[in-house]
């Protein structure tokens, strides 16, 4: 079984550990809202600290025992995306692929919740008067790993069954 998901494992393994180095780099090198420009007017390194959920939902929200609630919905998460991996089929690889990406990424702000009481974020991208939002690895991962799954639905990396 683990030698069939190999490829996933690997995959959900290198993005935790990028997530967390990247991460480790951030908190040594940073101040909570320091940043530095990268490409200026463009990208920069601003190190802010998300108490809420994706994209900042729920951040200005405080409650008793916010963090432990926080990490208990991503478990719950975690477990759905695992639980819907075993379902794929091995032939399914761009949709195990996106998955992995998914569920290392899940993980990887799993930790910082579990540990900190936040997700550290520090990829600041803006043009002109706009801001995405911060994000890390883990989210990239998770952005990828989404868009892969929705490739695979619509059909993408799978072979004709019936060519014309």
């Amino acid at each position: 079984m683990l030698r069939e998901r190999r490829l996933e494992i690997g995959i959900v393994l290198v993005v935790i550990v990028l997530d967390q180095i990247t991460k480790a780099l951030v908190r040594n090198t940073l101040a909570l809202h320091e940043s530095i420009d990268v490409v200026p007017n463009l990208l920069s390194l601003t190190r802010v600290h998300n108490t809420g959920a994706a994209f900042g939902m729920l951040n200005s929200v405080d409650f008793a025992f916010k963090a432990v609630v926080m990490s208990m919905v991503a478990v719950a998460a975690l477990g759905g995306v695992a639980w819907y991996a075993f379902s794929v089929p091995l032939s399914d690889r761009l949709a195990r692929i996106g998955i992995a990406g998914v569920a290392g990424g899940a993980v990887g702000n799993l930790i910082d919740r579990a540990t900190a009481g936040y997700v550290l974020d520090f990829v600041d991208a803006y043009w002109r008067g706009w801001h995405f939002w911060a994000f890390n690895v883990a989210d990239a991962a998770i952005t990828l790993g989404v868009c892969c799954m929705i490739l695979d639905i619509l059909g993408l990396g799978r072979r004709a069954s019936n060519p014309v």
